[in-house]
């Protein structure tokens, strides 16, 4: 009894801290070279690491063929659900251009100010989302929600990145283009909380510090869009504003982050950091310290432009850096289960929603949970290759069976069930599937 005893606490110990390293790789995004996948720290990120999402960029670009088989290849390569994502805003910041085998597109400016109406933005939105829809491209790092307060701004209003100098009219814009996108299943992340229209320098470059230029109107082109339901992405400009917070810029504060974008503004959505190499952090802060204070700030998603840190995973040096802030309780393991969760529920909105729009019937059967480990309750995910009876039930680590989930028929394709385990204690418990002659076993973790 005392081995079974051992058995159950190491086995427990074992998982509940290998997933923890997974669950801080889905908080990680990286770029990496190359137009095949040819490195072994990438793949090794993707299956073994678990990284969580991947940014292109230009250089990772060739023809929409080679890069619908580059995608394809990274979906493949990863055992969740994965986000891939590109800078495709229009004008100048577009990876995917004539260069590449597409064609040029109309900056913001031109679509908003020069332009201004709706037939035309949808058209120039829907022409780029279908882009990416095409090269299984599910994340678009693009509205910019920034106002074009100063138009000689050298990383907005000087090219030409931000729709007009009219807050209601960055949001009409935002809105419609957003909108084009979600109609291909595309999410979109606006840029860059909160408001770099305002800047006379470049955060790529350096500290950037907005307080002067800076007002609160510039949150109105945010606000409205989380008030119409908007709940993508929202990107973390590198800014510095002593308005809202005195010491850090707004990319690594938690006034700015929690208490103004979520708490205030009411947004449930994902927050992501513009780039974590970029001058305004790297300059004045350490690797280390930069990351802590993103993910305490209420990121849920840290932005690297490479996946290699001193020629080894960059994924793996950010995982082992947040692992020990936990066991030094500078970082909550609460703070990554909130960032997790949120993840894991727009990758599975993300999923289903693809599916449902597709008429999709998946070659197999699957089945998952989340988030895992949970507590208290968690959502069940099966996908079915064909109309069968299916029943799933819930086991222990003795092989008791403690509760049944459904014993009912379905249709094929995908499906999801809520799971409330109030009733149990916290350990590993097993899901069993069992359809026909079909039979999957997956491992869940309650903690309460």
């Amino acid at each position: 009894m005392k081995t079974l005893l051992y058995f159950i606490l190491l086995s427990s110990s074992l998982f509940a801290q290998s997933d923890l390293y997974h669950k801080i790789s889905q908080m990680i995004m990286v770029g990496f070279s190359g137009k095949t996948l040819t490195d072994s720290v990438i793949i090794n990120d993707l299956q073994i690491r678990g990284v969580g999402s991947v940014i292109l960029f230009s250089g990772n670009i060739e023809s929409p063929t080679q890069l619908n088989q580059l995608t394809t290849q990274l979906h493949s390569l990863s055992a969740q659900p994965l986000f891939i994502a590109i800078d495709q805003e229009g004008g100048r910041i577009a990876r995917l251009r004539e260069t590449n085998g597409y064609t040029s597109t109309y900056t913001a400016y031109q679509i908003g100010t020069v332009f201004n109406d709706e037939n035309i933005t949808r058209n120039w939105a829907s022409l780029m989302a279908g882009w990416l829809a095409d090269a299984k491209i599910n994340l678009n790092l693009a509205p910019v929600a920034d106002v074009n307060v100063n138009p000689e701004s050298p990383a907005i209003g000087y090219l030409d990145r931000s729709f007009s100098r009219i807050p209601d009219t960055v949001f009409n814009h935002c809105f419609w283009f957003i909108d084009e996108f979600h109609q291909r299943d595309i999410l979109t992340s606006l840029k860059h909380f909160p408001g770099h229209g305002s800047a006379a320098t470049d955060s790529h470059l350096g500290f950037t510090d907005i307080t002067n230029t800076w007002a609160d109107s510039e949150l109105i082109p945010f606000g409205r869009l989380i008030q119409n339901g908007y709940d993508d992405f929202i990107m973390s400009g590198h800014l510095y504003n002593a308005q809202i917070d005195s010491i850090y810029p707004a990319s690594l504060s938690h006034k700015t982050l929690t208490t103004l974008l979520r708490d205030s503004l009411g947004y449930n959505g994902l927050i992501i950091t513009d780039g974590m190499f970029m001058g305004a952090i790297s300059n004045n802060y350490s690797f280390d310290e930069a990351v802590e204070l993103a993910i305490n700030a209420g990121n849920d998603i840290l932005l690297y432009t490479t996946n290699k840190l001193s020629g080894k995973s960059l994924v793996d040096s950010v995982v082992g850096i947040v692992m020990n802030k936990i066991s030094e309780g500078k970082i909550s393991e609460q703070r990554i289960n909130e960032s997790y969760n949120r993840i894991m529920l727009k990758k599975q909105e993300l999923t289903s929603v693809k599916d449902f729009h597709s008429g999709y019937i998946p070659e197999d059967y699957s089945l998952m949970n989340y988030p895992n480990p949970f507590n208290s309750s968690t959502r069940i995910v099966f996908k079915l290759s064909s109309d069968i009876n299916v029943s799933i039930d819930v086991f222990n680590i003795l092989g008791e069976k403690v509760a049944e989930i459904t014993n009912h028929f379905y249709q094929a394709g995908t499906h999801q069930l809520q799971f409330d385990a109030i009733n149990l204690g916290s350990g590993i418990y097993f899901l069993k599937l069992n359809a026909g002659n079909k039979n999957l076993i997956h491992k869940i973790l309650l903690l309460k």
